[in-house]
């Protein structure tokens, strides 16, 4: 399936990709799109999904998970990535957190932070958590993943490393976390590790990967991550990006307001974010 949530700001709904391509709702099978749906979706057996009311026109898309507990970040995670950076592959997944409040519909506007002069992009995977995951196993890790979606991991890079301590002030910026259009379950994903990735800004192509050149695969960084801390339904991890991000070129190349900058996954859906200076 592909689980969406759709409306106002604060005010989404949970809704369906119907196989025609339309939205169908779901607000009379589930309450939203969140940790206890996604914990268990038996809710789904039988489910007549192209039978469900149609939505129509064409409304806004919310993050396409709701209650979202921990947005947790692997840095450096692809070796493609580490190498334009001038930096080296860790010798264990380096984590840092972004803040939920930065999490937003993918496409909505992005916001510029004040003093910003190096506000920069990253596709990247994401994954969703469905299953209470403590101390799993690599072998066991992808049974406690619900699905998967888009992720814009967008950066701020001067605030990221030139303002001292933790990433996590470069990255947690208001609208810094563009998320969806879908969630995609995994029972639609034959491999997460293969997976093509894409980004252009203002139509030029930045990126052009694929999950296959990840250092650390979904299964390892789930595994990972439950060894320090519970990960639970809702929570989203997002996996790292391949080359190609503004840091990257010789000179940088930062966003600037107006810039529209379009992504996607294969399989996973599209983004689109115009972006305008936070004043």
């Amino acid at each position: 399936m592909k689980l969406l949530r759709y409306g106002p700001i604060g005010s989404e709904k949970p809704g369906v990709l119907g196989s025609d391509g339309q939205i169908r709702d779901l607000s009379g099978v589930i309450a939203d799109v969140g940790g206890a749906a996604i914990s268990d979706i038996g809710w789904a057996d039988g489910l007549d999904i192209d039978g469900l009311p149609v939505v129509g026109g064409s409304p806004r898309l919310g993050a396409c998970v709701a209650g979202t507990g921990k947005f947790i970040c692997i840095g450096l995670n692809y070796a493609d990535h580490a190498a334009e950076t001038g930096a080296t592959v860790p010798p264990e997944p380096v984590i840092f957190m972004k803040a939920t409040s930065a999490i937003v519909g993918p496409n909505d506007d992005v916001l510029i932070p004040r003093g910003s002069e190096a506000t920069d992009w990253e596709v990247e995977l994401g994954v969703v958590i469905g299953k209470k995951a403590k101390y799993v196993s690599q072998a066991d890790a992808l049974d406690h993943v619900a699905g998967y979606c888009v992720i814009n991991d967008v950066s701020e890079r001067d605030f990221q490393t030139k303002r001292a301590g933790q990433w996590t002030k470069g990255k947690s910026c208001d609208t810094f976390g563009p998320t969806g259009p879908w969630l995609v379950t995994k029972d639609e994903v034959a491999d997460p590790q293969n997976l093509k990735m894409w980004l252009t800004v203002n139509g030029v192509s930045k990126q052009n990967g694929s999950s296959k050149t990840m250092v650390y695969g979904v299964a390892h960084v789930v595994s990972y991550l439950s060894q320090f801390m519970t990960l639970h339904p809702g929570d989203v991890i997002s996996t790292g990006t391949p080359p190609g991000v503004g840091m990257g070129f010789n000179p940088p190349q930062y966003l600037k307001a107006g810039d529209v900058v379009e992504l996607g996954i294969e399989g996973l859906g599209t983004q689109k974010q115009t972006f305008i200076a936070d004043v």
